[in-house]
């Protein structure tokens, strides 16, 4: 099978000289949900833009379902909708108005019961006649969606598209990311909730300082990168740690009153039972212990310090 999104030697540098993207090589997969993770400034945006057709990139290419977005611009974009992380809307507008000219813009022929239900899916029909200026800000964000479906397209980007929104209107947001996905919609976003991406994400891309760093399956991203952290309430607080705890890279926290071990919980020895030992035999006793897995958050943040050190 053809991959939905290719992407080849993708580079952008503006007049500037601001090198935006180093080379980016990418595939993605019909029906897939692909977070793009990455800090501010790291080159997120400039990437789904050029793959939209907003932006001219310097080197490569991107081809949407099988069309070049250059060479038959027509075509590849009116496969995808973007939701941008600007909130760029005619505030005059009704919303039924805005929903059904954006549309109408894709050479789509009126289909009101699509445009309808789509509304509806937002929880945005009973709006449909409201000016936009008149919502809220997660409103205009469900709007900003709708616009982006209205051309029924089979590549959605959502750029950071629950920015400011509450939590209720998240939730009905990303169960609509759930059924677009179950009708072989493929998304490709970008969060700053990581959670979300953990939640959603068939697999993750890091993407620092222009460059994309890692891209892998979530699941298999988890079990390889992620760690394991052991807390030890200790029964009487510490004021440091023993050189006989050495081996151990432990860390003082709470005043002293919690010891912290961070190990791999894939190793053929994790160091936990030694420790444990070597605690019982320095008298230091713990009233209560227990373990975490690292999140894709603790991942995310230990790529960019490691390659923020290497830079």
């Amino acid at each position: 099978m053809h991959p939905v999104i290719a992407i080849e030697g993708l580079t952008k540098t503006y007049k500037s000289g601001l090198q935006a993207l180093k080379r980016v090589d990418l595939t993605i997969s019909k029906g897939e949900i692909f977070a793009l993770l990455g800090p501010n400034g790291a080159g997120k945006t400039t990437l789904i833009s050029i793959v939209c057709g907003i932006v001219t990139p310097t080197t490569g290419t991107v081809v949407a379902d099988g069309f070049d977005n250059q060479t038959h611009y027509r075509q590849a974009r009116e496969r995808i909708g973007l939701v941008p992380q600007e909130l760029t809307t005619d505030a005059f507008e009704t919303v039924l108005a805005t929903v059904t000219f954006s549309r109408g813009l894709f050479g789509k022929a009126p289909n009101p019961a699509f445009i309808e239900q789509t509304l509806r899916d937002l929880s945005l029909w009973e709006k449909r006649n409201d000016k936009i200026m008149t919502l809220s800000g997660g409103m205009k964000r469900r709007v900003m969606i709708a616009k982006a479906l209205s051309h029924e397209p089979d590549i959605l980007f959502l750029d950071e598209p629950t920015a400011g929104v509450d939590v209720e209107l998240r939730r009905d947001m990303w169960n609509l990311v759930r059924a677009l996905r179950d009708r072989g919609v493929t998304i490709i976003l970008t969060t700053h909730y990581i959670e979300e991406a953990e939640e959603m994400a068939d697999r993750v891309g890091v993407i620092l300082k222009g460059e994309l760093i890692l891209v892998e399956e979530k699941s298999a991203l988890m079990k390889k990168l992620g760690k394991k952290t052991l807390t030890l309430n200790l029964q009487e607080p510490l004021e440091a740690l023993p050189a006989e705890l050495a081996e151990w890279a432990l860390t003082l926290k709470a005043d002293g009153a919690e010891l912290e071990y961070v190990f791999d919980s894939n190793a053929e020895k994790t160091g936990v039972p030694s420790l444990l030992r070597r605690l019982s035999d320095l008298g230091i006793a713990f009233k209560d212990l227990n373990t975490r897995q690292s999140s894709l958050e603790d991942i995310f943040v230990s790529l960019v310090h490691q390659n923020g050190k290497a830079a």
